[in-house]
């Protein structure tokens, strides 16, 4: 049988010390070191080596050094923190910021406003393990300008991606500082736009993409698709794009309701979309049938999803909807043709070109821009600015209506 070791006096006095610090806090022998361990109940214990020999000679020195842990530690640092505070190593070194990174995710995913884990996957994962991989890295950022230009230059200045990873990175920072009691110093800087930028007119509008200049090469385009049950399925979503204007997400919020007093069946798009820190109600929509050589189309999509004839094709949520659109597209020669041919006129055609041409189809047909706004889901402002036609076709029709009173 193996020799078992007697504990010494001095071992089980140095024990019984440490426990009394606080509930939880024990000491061991380590390849000769000291072994320090907190246990606190529902958490994963914390254990650290400290540099002190498992020896009677050095168990006063090991047991100052543990009080001077437990004074940092009560002040909310993590044991490996207080123990390089205690060994007189500076703050900025040992500030935990996984362990931060994983309050952060919790506070965002339980607490308050709290969001989807799809939304925290792709709004604010990336940027926080970004963040925390160069803090621990071996030439850390040293203030939060810096970071936050670290974490953001791979995006264009003004992009919708590099804004979206500012805003992330410095609620992050905010809760390192508030909740994490991390210094002050670490407060990210008031204004992000100097960070941020703005995005060139051109790129932007490049970017965003333009509507089809006519209804028939929508009706040209949904034509061509294959015929076979994938090729309907997508030929439906894309008609209820044109038909009725929609974000490609809103095709996972499309209904029909009937009202109670006429007994008229209309779409109702339950979609809230968060911007600007608003929310944009759930509202009705209204079609506008396509205009091509054959006169306005007739896909009766509404009676056929009554009669459960549609069938979507699979979509993912959020901003993947799109991205399906455009994978489906990219693949036929039909969009490539379209596409090809936007090209050499200088425009971009994109999944949200149905959305666009609806818009321009309205304004087309004199439908104010209020009205346009609300089925589309946005507010007026935004409708303006996103549709450069609808402001100057209604600012034209005024001035029309004002020359012919006199």
């Amino acid at each position: 049988m193996p020799e078992v070791r007697r504990r010494q006096a001095w071992e089980v006095l140095f024990r019984e010390e440490v426990s009394g610090i606080a509930t939880g806090w024990t000491v061991r022998e380590d390849y000769g070191k000291v072994r320090l361990t907190v246990r606190r109940r529902g958490e994963t214990p914390e254990s650290i080596t400290l540099p002190f020999a498992w020896d009677r000679a050095t168990r006063g020195d090991a047991y100052t050094r543990i009080r001077n842990i437990y004074v940092h530690w009560s002040d909310g640092h993590t044991l490996r923190a207080a123990a390089e505070l205690a060994d007189g190593k500076s703050p900025s070194t040992v500030l935990n910021w996984r362990h931060a990174a994983a309050g952060f995710q919790e506070q965002k995913r339980n607490h308050g406003n709290h969001i989807k884990e799809a939304t925290w996957n792709h709004a604010y994962e990336p940027v926080v393990s970004m963040a925390v991989e160069l803090l621990n890295g071996r030439k850390p950022p040293g203030n939060p300008a810096d970071l936050l230009d670290a974490c953001i230059r791979d995006w264009a200045p003004g992009s919708r991606m590099r804004q979206i990873r500012a805003q992330s990175l410095a609620q992050f920072l905010n809760h390192c500082v508030q909740r994490e009691r991390f210094p002050d110093l670490w407060l990210p800087p008031a204004d992000l736009k100097r960070h941020v930028g703005r995005k060139d007119a051109t790129v932007n509008r490049i970017q965003k993409g333009d509507p089809f200049t006519t209804d028939q090469q929508i009706l040209d385009l949904v034509e061509a698709l294959p015929t076979d049950d994938a090729g309907k399925r997508w030929c439906d979503a894309l008609k209820l794009l044109a038909e009725l204007g929609l974000r490609p997400i809103e095709l996972l919020h499309l209904s029909v309701r009937t009202d109670g007093t006429t007994g008229e069946a209309y779409w109702w798009c339950s979609y809230q979309k968060r911007s600007g820190g608003v929310d944009t109600a759930a509202r009705r929509v209204f079609p506008l049938p396509l205009d091509g050589m054959g006169g306005l189309s007739d896909w009766q999509l509404l009676s056929r999803w009554q009669a459960g004839e549609i069938e979507l094709p699979p979509l993912r949520s959020g901003n993947g909807a799109g991205d399906s659109f455009g994978t489906y597209l990219n693949r036929q020669a039909a969009w490539a043709q379209a596409r090809d041919a936007a090209s050499q006129e200088g425009r971009r055609l994109v999944p949200y070109s149905f959305r666009h041409t609806y818009s321009l189809r309205g304004h087309r047909r004199g439908i104010d821009a209020g009205a346009m706004a609300h089925s589309m889901g946005h507010s007026l402002e935004v409708h303006l600015h996103s549709y450069p036609w609808a402001s100057a076709s209604n600012t034209a029709a005024a001035f029309a209506r004002a020359s012919g009173a006199f």
